[in-house]
């Protein structure tokens, strides 16, 4: 990969390939004639139609270097398709699909894009574009969808974005009565009573985030110190800023996301920006349900259990976290034993949700769920929030563990479902259930 062929299109893991011939090389690199299905271009077509793995050497622009690039190697690409089309200048050009194949070391690539900042590409060029912004203006910033699977390539569909969680009249929140006095940011307040719910400090750290390489503007934002049992975020009834640092799950999208159409997993979602550990991705949204009204609709896929005082309580397997034993007397108190044991409410996200309900299951997640409680203080209706578990480079895939055991779906007629997992991490335990 060279970088001077401008039909090229490079997501890491995934690559069009444009041939080679007909490119004015020593001048605008536009493409100036036909190519023909000769030399390397007949090499890679015998490739894929042998079945042949090939490798992928990229080549990235560098000042400091006497040829004016570095080269990463990334290994070994399978050649899924061969196309001959017109180029963006109007010349046939022939363009290779590659896929990276599983099992490999990280790509040296992403590294090379983390060490240099984040991924800028303007969405009116992604190939396979088939929606501009998924969430239609929803969040504050756009959520493209790319599909290079399907031939015709088609959108998400079945489903309407909700940036917000949905709450049916019968389902009660009562929202809080007292707040915190902080003014400004709670993180430069001497006490704060929302600190002492959360141990006596906050639960985030505050940080600058360059969001315009070209004006050098930057953005505050909160990551999470660590997993805790459960966030408690100012509210309502606070008196601090909008924009203080524990009211982090408050502020919508932080990073730019993409929905990409994925070979065996459906849609999936990858990054374009750098996100450190403890960096909010997104919350997962939908329909607050009763999990009574749940049980009926065995074939949807998106229901997600708010089990946080399960969580707290360490029950049925659950690995207790950071903070448990603070809120467990309080909350043996307020919730009976016997009725929580299993998860009251879920989040249904089957026909309404936003990019979470396409973030997939790993083995290996770089994702964690924290459940946030802001407006209100009932564990059982918390929020549920996915932040970054390590340091993300730009274009990997976002994904975290959906914690099912094996063999625990029973279907319709008793026999137990089983789902084969498809994350290709090292430690994958092949069934998803």
């Amino acid at each position: 990969m060279s970088g001077v062929y401008e039909d090229d299109f490079d997501k890491a893991d995934e690559i069009i390939y444009t041939g080679e011939g007909g490119n004015n090389l020593l001048g605008n690199s536009h493409q100036k004639t036909n190519q023909t299905l000769l030399r390397g271009n007949l090499a890679l077509k015998n490739s894929k139609d042998n079945g042949n793995p090939i490798r992928v050497i990229r080549g990235h622009k560098e000042k400091d270097s006497y040829t004016g690039k570095v080269y990463t190697y990334d290994g070994l690409y399978k050649v899924m398709d061969c196309l001959s089309e017109k180029g963006v200048r109007g010349h046939l050009v022939f363009k290779f699909k590659l896929k990276r194949l599983e099992g490999q070391p990280p790509l040296t690539t992403s590294q090379v894009l983390f060490s240099r900042g984040d991924v800028h590409m303007p969405i009116s060029e992604l190939p396979g574009l088939v929606c501009r912004d998924i969430s239609y203006g929803q969040e504050s910033l756009p959520v493209p969808a790319t599909n290079l699977i399907d031939n015709p390539p088609v959108p998400p569909s079945g489903f309407v974005y909700s940036k917000s969680l949905l709450i049916p009249d019968y389902i009660k929140m009562l929202t809080d009565s007292i707040g915190c006095n902080c003014k400004g940011d709670c993180s430069t307040s001497k006490h704060c009573l929302c600190a002492d719910l959360n141990g006596s400090d906050l639960p985030y750290v505050s940080r600058q985030r360059k969001v315009s390489a070209k004006h050098g503007t930057h953005k505050n934002v909160g990551r999470l110190v660590e997993p805790k049992a459960v966030v408690f975020e100012c509210g309502v009834n606070c008196s601090c800023h909008c924009k203080c640092v524990n009211r982090t799950s408050q502020q919508g999208l932080q990073y730019r996301l993409e929905v990409f159409k994925t070979e065996l997993k459906g849609w999936g979602v990858r990054t374009w920006d750098t996100i450190l550990p403890g960096g909010l991705v997104c919350e997962y949204t939908g329909v607050l349900r009763r999990n009574a009204e749940a049980e009926g609709l065995q074939d949807n896929k998106y229901i997600f259990d708010i089990d946080c005082l399960q969580t707290i309580k360490g029950l049925d397997g659950r690995k207790q976290r950071s903070g448990s034993e603070l809120h467990m007397a309080s909350l043996q108190d307020e919730h009976d034993p016997e009725a929580s044991q299993a998860p009251e409410y879920c989040i249904d996200a089957g026909s309404v949700g936003n990019i979470a309900r396409f973030i997939n299951h790993s083995c290996q997640p770089n994702l964690f769920i924290q459940c946030v409680l802001s407006s209100h203080r009932d564990i059982k209706l918390a929020k549920i929030m996915l932040f970054a578990a390590d340091t993300i480079p730009p274009l990997q895939e976002l994904s975290y563990d959906y914690g099912y055991c094996l063999d625990s779906i029973i279907g319709a007629d008793g026999n137990v479902v089983k789902l084969a997992c498809h994350c290709g991490a090292s430690d994958c335990r092949k069934w998803l259930y």
